[in-house]
């Protein structure tokens, strides 16, 4: 069943791709200083669909997915899991009395 009105259930991610014409800094420079780059809203990015700034309030939203993602990722990284024999030693398999983990030896 397709909802047919009101807000969305999920929010949607937006493909962001870094601004051209700052190349993701946020700042253009000028002759003596630096400007704010008004192509990306002083963000450095862009919607990869269409090129264009995206409101403030959707970046926040967008930058606040990709940001949770990104640390997601690193957390995962963190808690290297082991693998060939190594991991038989590591993981429980509750195969030995009282269900505690059993290894052969």
């Amino acid at each position: 069943m397709k909802k047919s009105h009101g807000p969305a259930f999920k929010k949607e991610v937006i493909e962001l791709l870094q601004c051209p014409a700052c190349r993701g800094k946020a700042v253009i420079k000028g002759v003596f200083h630096d400007l704010v780059c008004v192509q990306c809203n002083a963000s450095g990015w862009v919607a990869a669909a269409t090129g264009e700034a995206l409101p403030l309030e959707e970046l926040v939203t967008q930058l606040s997915l990709r940001l949770q993602a990104a640390q997601r990722h690193i957390n995962e990284l963190k808690q290297p899991r082991a693998t060939g024999p190594e991991a038989l030693y590591q993981e429980g398999n509750r195969l030995g009395a009282g269900g505690i983990n059993y290894t052969g030896d």
